[in-house]
C-alpha cells in the first residue's frame, strides 16, 4: 500500500518513527496525518481523537514552500509549530482542513535535514497533489499521552478509527481490522 494513495482517499494514517517529540506539538515522529484539502478534516479526526469539535489542527509544510502560502513575515521558519500564522488568501480554498475560524494555520515548516523521512512524505504528496503540506496532529487519543513506543502506536490503531500506520523505517502500513 502507498501512503499517498491511503491520504487521498481520505484515509487518517498514524505515522511512528524515530525518537519521540519532546514538548506540546506532533513533528512528524508520533503524528496523525490526513488531507489537508478536506474541508471535513477538523471533524472527521476530531471525532477519531475524541476531542472537542472546535479543536483546531496544525500544517507541516515543506519550508521552501512556506512563504508561497502563509504570511511569514520576518519569520524565516517555524519548526516546532509554534505560531498560528495567516494563510495566504489565495490558498485558502486548498487547504481547508488547516485553518482555523480566524483564518491562520499553526504551521511546521520541515527540511529533510530536520526529518527526512517525514519531508520526503510532505514532497511526495505535493508532487501528487501540488499540496506541499500534510494536516497533522499528535499520536493520541483524548486524555491519553502521545504514544512513546511501537506498542503504543499498534494499541492506539487497535481502539480507535485510524485507518492504518505508517512505519517508515520499516517501510511498512499496518491494518488492523
Amino acid at each position: 500500500m502507498d501512503v499517498i494513495d491511503l491520504l487521498e482517499q481520505r484515509k487518517v494514517v498514524a505515522i511512528f518513527q524515530g525518537k519521540c517529540e519532546a514538548g506540546p506539538r506532533a513533528l512528524g515522529n508520533r503524528s496523525l496525518l490526513y488531507d489537508p484539502r478536506d474541508p471535513d478534516a477538523s471533524k472527521k479526526v476530531n471525532k477519531i481523537k475524541g476531542r472537542e469539535w472546535w479543536r483546531p489542527f496544525a500544517g507541516s509544510i515543506m519550508l521552501e514552500y512556506a512563504h508561497e502560502w502563509f504570511e511569514m513575515l520576518t519569520l524565516k521558519e517555524t519548526p516546532y509549530m509554534m505560531y498560528s500564522i495567516p494563510v495566504k488568501e489565495e490558498k485558502k480554498d486548498l487547504i481547508p482542513g488547516v485553518i482555523h475560524v480566524d483564518g491562520t494555520s499553526r504551521i511546521q515548516t520541515v527540511t529533510e535535514e530536520q526529518n527526512h523521512a517525514y519531508y520526503h512524505l510532505i514532497k511526495r504528496f505535493y508532487e501528487r497533489t501540488g499540496i506541499p503540506l500534510l494536516f497533522n496532529t499528535s499520536l493520541n487519543l483524548s486524555g491519553d499521552v502521545i504514544a512513546y513506543t511501537k506498542q503504543d502506536a499498534l494499541d492506539i490503531l487497535e481502539k480507535s478509527e485510524i485507518d492504518y500506520l505508517y512505519l517508515p523505517e520499516e517501510d511498512d502500513v499496518v491494518c488492523i481490522s
